[in-house]
């Protein structure tokens, strides 16, 4: 449990095998959820939408694709692609 207001909590990431498929399961559930993204300097997203470029990264490489949504206390989520995780994580 916490004190903190609700809807204060951003930036939460949620890893997923399929971004597509999670992110089809949300929408099917009634979830605002964006659409695919990756960001433009490459596998670090930024707070906001700054840098976002529309689609799925390119080459489809782990921890570079995205797409966010809130919960219904306003908490900001962000689903992140990962089918081989990188050594020691």
């Amino acid at each position: 449990m916490t004190s903190a207001a609700p809807g204060s909590v951003q930036g939460l990431h949620l890893i997923v095998y399929d971004i597509e498929a999670a992110r089809a399961e949300l929408v099917d559930r009634g979830v605002e959820v964006s659409e695919i993204f990756h960001d433009a300097g490459g596998i670090f997203h930024h707070a906001g939408t700054e840098g976002r470029v529309a689609g799925p990264d390119p080459e489809r490489g782990d921890y570079a694709s995205f797409a966010s949504f809130s919960d219904p206390d306003g908490n900001g989520w962000v689903l992140q692609e990962v089918k081989t995780r990188a050594p020691g994580r």
